[in-house]
């Protein structure tokens, strides 16, 4: 009878060890696309910043580009330009760039800890067209781990 108890505090401990695990690997991806997201904003400030002090004209294409372009080193999990449909090939963890609405996406490796207004399982972040210096602005409302992400 004792070595059934101690067996099932064991496995108790084990699940809870494990849920802490999962729940700690998350605010890791939290803190890492936090991390990537804030260093696209910081580029195309600074790239607005670089064309002020120039006194150059920007063409409308250069708007539209790709801003993992301006970062000096792309992030390894980079997957490149890929259209908003949901793609089956995509890694989760991965960020990608759509040309068309110039929006940038993620796909959480986490999915669990994430939720979306509309059920989508990426974040995607709209390149704002308006009043430079041009912003990446949440699509929909995005909450990761009960925080809002904007």
């Amino acid at each position: 009878m004792e070595w059934c108890f101690l067996g099932l505090v064991i496995v108790a401990l084990i699940m809870v060890f494990g849920h802490h695990v999962r729940q700690l690997q998350g605010r890791g991806e939290l803190a890492a696309f936090k991390t990537t997201l804030g260093a696209l904003r910081a580029a195309l400030v600074t790239d607005y910043l670089q064309h002020s002090a120039s006194n150059s004209a920007r063409p409308v294409a250069l708007l539209q580009r790709n801003p993992f372009e301006l970062l000096q080193r792309q992030p390894v999990n980079f997957a490149g330009e890929v259209r908003q449909e949901p793609s089956a090939e995509l890694v989760p963890g991965s960020w990608v760039f759509d040309p068309v609405c110039v929006c940038v996406g993620y796909l959480p490796i986490y999915p669990q800890w994430f939720d979306s207004a509309s059920g989508e399982p990426l974040l995607w972040f709209r390149i704002s067209a308006g009043l430079p210096p041009f912003q990446l602005s949440a699509k929909e409302a995005y909450l990761w781990f009960d925080e809002a992400i904007q």
